[in-house]
């Protein structure tokens, strides 16, 4: 099929365009920039050109193709409540380019929405929640309501591999380099669900091809929970500089914005996902990826 992929030439996108197209998909990728277009001509894919402000190219993307993936987000963390909520407009006009067909739509949120004591599935759904990103499967759930096929894909808060260069890892260790110290919030015991990125290109191109009923979460999860103080104790080892244990307003002044993700607790289940597609992860972990020369030159 003919696939319409937004953010088709960010770290995630570039995976997926790549997977879609080694299984035989066409791929349509927004490009903002002629250095994207190029780069998607390069890969076998075929540019449009627009950007997630530009509701006509999205529009015209969605009618042109068969399925939608949306990958895009602007992230400007600085705006980050404004950018969550483009996200919704953008699922909404995504959306109405689609109405009266049997098109698949797959948006992408985060399983960070949920942080929490236990686990947090599948089937966990907080239209209510307080955090900025519930903006985007709260647009789905709209978008679904009018009979539109819609999935949501949650993302671990750290998808992880090469060329990954403004994740929640190359922030942490950049943050470390910064402040010459790496840093845990109270114990570190916090928990983050990862997944290698060619691990979450398969899921995409697998829910793509999945006869899914409208409205599914598919978890986007290989390992459900890394501990931070693991995480930042290897960064500290690597750096060679001291790790320090703060207080929640000692962590607020050290990580500025990140502070949210850095004491994110988000131990997340992907065993659904895992029996409906047939999905199983093959790729380095996390740590085998900072281990390796993925985020530190050798």
């Amino acid at each position: 099929m003919k696939v319409f992929v937004t953010g088709a030439t960010g770290f995630v996108g570039t995976a997926v365009v790549q997977e879609l197209l080694a299984n035989g998909h066409q791929v349509l990728g927004l490009a903002r920039s002629e250095e994207s277009a190029e780069k998607l001509l390069a890969a076998g894919a075929e540019p449009l050109r627009g950007d997630l402000n530009d509701f006509d190219s999205l529009k015209s993307g969605a009618i042109a193709s068969d399925a939608v993936i949306h990958l895009g987000f602007v992230h400007d963390f600085t705006r980050f409540e404004e950018m969550c909520k483009l996200d919704g407009k953008v699922i909404e006009t995504i959306g109405e380019a689609l109405l009266g067909t049997d098109k698949p739509f797959l948006i992408t949120s985060g399983t960070a929405l949920f942080s929490k004591e236990g686990i947090t599935t599948e089937e966990d759904l907080s239209a209510n929640n307080p955090h900025p990103r519930i903006a985007t499967e709260n647009a789905a759930d709209a978008t679904a309501a009018k009979g539109v096929k819609v999935a949501v894909v949650r993302l671990s808060p750290s998808v992880h591999g090469k060329g990954d260069i403004i994740g929640f890892v190359p922030t942490s260790i950049n943050i470390a380099k910064e402040k010459g110290k790496a840093a845990i919030i109270n114990d570190g015991n916090n928990l983050w669900p990862a997944v290698h990125v060619m691990d979450a290109a398969r899921l995409y191109r697998l829910a793509l091809e999945k006869s899914f009923i409208s409205g599914t979460r598919y978890h986007a999860v290989a390992e459900q929970g890394i501990a931070f103080k693991d995480i930042a104790s290897f960064i500290a080892e690597k750096l060679d500089i001291p790790l320090v244990e703060l207080t929640n307003d000692e962590g607020t002044a050290h990580f500025g914005w990140f502070a949210h993700f850095a004491k994110l607790n988000n131990l997340t289940s992907s065993e659904q996902t895992r029996a409906a597609l047939g999905w199983n992860p093959q790729n380095p972990t996390l740590m085998e990826d900072l281990k390796s020369d993925v985020y530190f030159s050798k």
